[in-house]
């Protein structure tokens, strides 16, 4: 193992995290524009007819939704798309384990990334952008995410701080992304915020080549990897999956953030700030991961002092609070619409909005990334990381066929639907509390 030079965390995480940051980077900041650009030019008559292949593809997801408005049409190909992103890990995760090991998968998974952000920036190449973007991120996702775990032995507790580093990485990425990939996108034109994710990308495949002395070489299989797994290692992946089905119900919330959010936001906010100014609708998607960044150390420090008087809480009950702070972030949109009437919606209300389920996610995200990589057997151990973004998958699928109902429902109903989601996620673990714990948690609680 590297020496414990990067805040008390091996070396490697360093470059792994930097390296996630500028991966997220691009991605983010494409998919600040996203919605923004399917609504607003993609998908407008006269634009959309010279979009490769885009008639037969309308015409397959039709055959199952029915007819689409052009918002709905948009929230359906995001949910797809946000779906098989977050799919592509489980392949991925088992290409890296099984296949051609991790750090391959890592570097194809990049290039494949930067390719499509590149073609993004071409109308007509819509569809082949995306599907490298699914293909580059399925690769990369499940096994950077898995190199982190193998810089630790086994029991380590630091696993569970590292994946936050890991996560606030993340974070970091969307942070600055639409800052500057949505500024250009917003106000310069689309194909220049497409460029600059394009090159944000290959920033991260330089990083992460200059760290690759401090990854452990791509493993040839050791006796446990090879080994056949008991009944009780099959149990303990049959609860994983119970608890990545649960997760999907706050990333449904965190997916429509990501949907129709903006379109909300351009359309029912009043985003003016005075002299003829507007606040841009992809700098919210900054703030989200702002309220993040913000509330991480706040929270690495509470549960260390409450750790310290054997206060902390499961990663179980941290998952139910998480989840019902994801709920009433939604729950305070629909309150805010409903305060506005006819008129628009105070910006009050998104920001405080974007704190509540900053908090959640830092109660969910990292603790469930965490909790797979520490419970899955060995043998399976990338590709049930790579599993942990099922939920997303799922949540991807779901937020878009929800998306359909944001203007038949309006504002006020839509996010109070989501509030509910995110609520039964919290009333689901509470009932499962006791047999998930006792499965998956390394200690009696």
């Amino acid at each position: 193992m590297s020496k414990d030079d990067f805040m008390g965390h091996p070396k490697g995480l360093a470059y792994i995290a930097f390296t996630e940051a500028w991966e997220r980077f691009s991605f983010y900041g494409m998919q600040a524009l996203l919605m923004l650009y399917m609504t607003g030019r993609l998908l407008t008559p006269g634009v959309v007819d010279h979009v490769w292949g885009f008639n037969a593809f309308r015409s397959l997801v039709e055959s199952v939704t029915g007819p689409l408005s052009v918002q709905a049409l948009a929230a359906q190909i995001f949910g797809i798309y946000v779906a098989l992103v977050y799919f592509g890990p489980v392949v991925g995760g088992l290409i890296g384990d099984r296949l051609i090991g991790r750090t391959p998968a890592v570097l194809t998974g990049a290039l494949l990334l930067a390719a499509g952000h590149f073609l993004m920036a071409f109308e007509p190449a819509f569809l082949p952008a995306l599907g490298c973007i699914i293909c580059g991120a399925g690769l990369l996702k499940g096994n950077l995410a898995a190199q982190v775990g193998a810089l630790y032995p086994d029991g380590d507790r630091r696993i569970d701080d590292g994946y936050t580093l890991y996560v606030t990485s993340v974070v970091v990425g969307a942070f600055v992304s639409p800052l500057v990939c949505g500024t250009l996108g917003e106000l310069y034109g689309w194909h220049y915020g497409f460029g600059a994710a394009g090159i944000g990308m290959l920033v991260g495949i330089g990083i992460y080549l200059r760290g690759l002395k401090h990854f452990k070489a791509p493993a040839k299989k050791t006796e446990a990897q090879s080994a056949r797994m008991t009944s009780a290692e099959w149990g303990r992946i049959g609860v994983l999956c119970g608890l990545i089905l649960i997760t999907s119900l706050f990333w449904t919330v965190q997916s429509q953030i990501w949907n129709t959010y903006p379109v909300w936001l351009r359309d029912d906010v009043s985003l003016g700030i005075g002299f003829g100014l507007s606040i841009p609708v992809t700098w919210f998607q900054s703030l989200d991961a702002f309220a993040v960044l913000a509330l991480t150390p706040v929270t690495m420090a509470m549960w260390k002092a409450l750790g310290k008087r054997g206060l902390e809480p499961s990663d179980i009950a941290k998952l139910a609070i998480g989840c019902a702070l994801f709920g009433g972030g939604c729950l305070l949109l629909s309150i805010g619409q409903w305060v506005a009437g006819s008129g628009k919606v105070a910006v009050i209300w998104p920001l405080v909005f974007h704190f509540v389920i900053g908090a959640g996610y830092l109660l969910c995200s990292p603790v469930a990334l965490a909790l797979v990589a520490r419970s899955a057997p060995v043998q399976v151990k990338s590709m049930m990381v790579g599993g942990h973004y099922i939920g997303l998958f799922i949540a991807g699928i779901f937020s878009g066929w929800l998306g359909r109902f944001y203007e038949p429902l309006h504002p006020p109903l839509f996010w109070l639907l989501h509030a509910g989601i995110g609520l039964a996620g919290t009333l689901i673990l509470l009932a499962l509390y006791a047999p998930l714990c006792r499965i998956l948690l390394p200690k009696p609680v």
